[in-house]
């Protein structure tokens, strides 16, 4: 069975004191507010409610984390360039997401979604660019591939590998459509790897 579908909810984060202290591995998924971040993570886990999907941007305020495994989660974040979720709610963001992006040990990499009809928006590039400093992994869904032709799909596709050559094997693409459920075994299989058992040993968690 797919490691994605074992996922449950664990925990809501609202402040980094409360992220779990048992953690090993995480994956977070990153993307704008209307993206498809949720589906995406929807269709992976193969339940239709797990992560919340609205049709109002913007919902998803804190760091909603899942258990994959012991001692691994996959953590959904809020989306990014929603200018009309509240000031106060933006500013949160900054002083919550970045920390946590930047300096959660845990952290193996990033998921980040971007719609394939509009791939490497102004704020996708500023994510793809402020993360790869990390030297952590990326793994890029294209959503909504089926709202494209074949020929546009594959268009699309060639012009973020072209984008990603400077960031090397550091960074990965390819194609993904929640309403078809395609894409899905090839993004269990580049994501499953990141949780590779043999980094899990019986040393405590740092």
């Amino acid at each position: 069975m797919s490691l994605f579908r074992n996922a449950t909810f664990y925990t809501t984060v609202a402040q980094l004191s409360d992220l779990p202290v048992d953690a090993r591995c995480e994956i977070a998924f990153v993307g704008r507010s209307n993206a498809g971040k949720s589906s995406a993570i929807n269709t992976l886990a193969g339940r239709a409610r797990l992560a919340f999907v609205s049709k109002t941007p913007g919902r998803t305020q804190h760091l909603n984390f899942f258990t994959l495994a012991p001692h691994c989660y996959l953590v959904d974040l809020p989306g990014y360039g929603y200018a009309k979720a509240p000031e106060e709610v933006r500013n949160s963001w900054k002083w919550l997401l970045a920390p946590y992006l930047k300096h959660r040990p845990q952290l193996a990499g990033i998921v980040l979604i971007m719609d394939s009809r509009h791939p490497l928006t102004e704020l996708d590039v500023q994510m793809l660019e402020w993360f790869a400093l990390t030297g952590k992994r990326i793994h890029i869904l294209l959503s909504k591939a089926d709202k494209l032709s074949r020929q546009a799909q594959g268009t699309a596709l060639r012009k973020v590998k072209a984008a990603l050559v400077e960031f090397g094997e550091q960074c990965s693409v390819q194609l993904f459509s929640s309403l078809k459920k395609t894409g899905i075994d090839e993004a269990e299989a580049a994501l499953s790897t990141w949780f590779d058992p043999q980094q899990f040993s019986a040393e405590e968690a740092p």
